[in-house]
């Protein structure tokens, strides 16, 4: 509850005319500093998954944690921003390594709160609202107390079911957030671009019954219906057979996949478990013997971090195609 001191009486006094004081003539335009903040969009006010910031200049010190956000960051030039970063799922892309060399990682996967603190940072951006966990520490409320605004990546509170969508407008507003516009709508303009080019060449074909197995041995831990992972598999010319399982990720039986006859199965390479393991758990599976993809050995693999929401998706969408429709996409 707020407390209405004889001090905060006086401010409020004196507030309409300092106001005046400070305003802008009519007819005026700013000058200065004022005027470089307008051109450059500040101030920037969004909402991000529920909390709205406003933002009087862009963030200079940030902490990522995850990598789809941190190569976001990279490819929009914002290196020298970072002073801190955490969690790969694996490398990130030849094309940062040098960039990400240059930052510190603070832990392998989530830094505690006092980690991230010793950093000084003004800005958090996470991927996963795992990032964020309150009983960790780390809750959004917790880093505002400090001073310190956040983000976390949309795919975690995303509504829609356009995806693409929604890393365009992902990448949009980081852009905004941090000053760089041209740079984000250029990304934008060349994703799309890409993702008509892989669109044409597959126009005509038919689309082929895809099972994503991420990790699992008494149920297969798959991607649903949600997020950019089952876009992914649609616009490379698949179709999810648990697109009907609503969220991004989630359990599915071997029954049902048994029963839904996937003719590919994508594998996720990513942490200690191998592509080579993973592939001789579903081929030594008796009771996947008759699915088609395990009949044929048809498997396709994809990186866990091309299929989350970041900038590695328009590539993966089509490597993903090429392994799916080889004949079609072979220039």
């Amino acid at each position: 509850m707020s407390r209405r001191t004889p001090a905060l009486i006086a401010a409020a006094v004196l507030l309409p005319l300092a106001l005046t004081a400070c305003s802008t003539p009519e007819g005026d335009e700013p000058t200065g500093d004022k005027a470089a903040a307008k051109s450059d969009g500040f101030p920037y006010t969004v909402t991000n998954c529920g909390v709205t910031t406003t933002y009087k200049a862009p963030p200079k010190r940030v902490v990522t944690m995850n990598q789809h956000v941190t190569e976001i960051m990279l490819e929009l030039g914002l290196t020298k921003s970072l002073v801190g970063t955490a969690y790969l799922d694996d490398k990130v892309l030849p094309k940062y390594a040098k960039d990400y060399a240059s930052v510190p990682v603070i832990a392998k996967e989530y830094p505690s709160y006092e980690q991230v603190l010793a950093t000084n940072p003004d800005f958090v951006y996470g991927g996963y609202s795992s990032a964020f966990t309150a009983g960790d520490g780390r809750g959004r409320e917790a880093f505002k107390k400090s001073g310190i605004e956040t983000r976390l990546n949309t795919e975690s509170c995303a509504k829609a079911d356009t995806p693409m969508e929604t890393l365009y407008e992902e990448i949009r507003e980081v852009g905004r957030t941090f000053g760089v516009t041209d740079r984000a709508e250029a990304w934008i303009k060349q994703a799309k671009a890409d993702n008509a080019a892989t669109a044409k060449k597959l126009q005509d074909l038919k689309a082929l019954p895809v099972f994503v197995y991420d990790s699992g041995d008494k149920t297969a831990f798959t991607a649903g219906g949600k997020g950019i992972g089952n876009e992914l598999i649609t616009r490379a010319g698949g179709t999810n057979i648990f697109a009907d399982l609503d969220k991004s990720f989630g359990d599915a039986s071997w029954e049902n996949v048994v029963a839904r006859k996937p003719e590919a199965i994508v594998i996720y390479d990513y942490g200690s478990t191998t592509v080579a393991q993973k592939k001789k758990r579903l081929l030594d599976d008796p009771a996947l013997a008759d699915v088609p993809a395990i009949k044929n050995k048809r498997f396709a693999v994809m990186p866990l971090s091309d299929a989350v929401l970041g900038v590695r998706v328009p590539a993966a969408v089509e490597k993903l195609a090429a392994q799916l429709h080889p004949a079609a996409t072979t220039s």
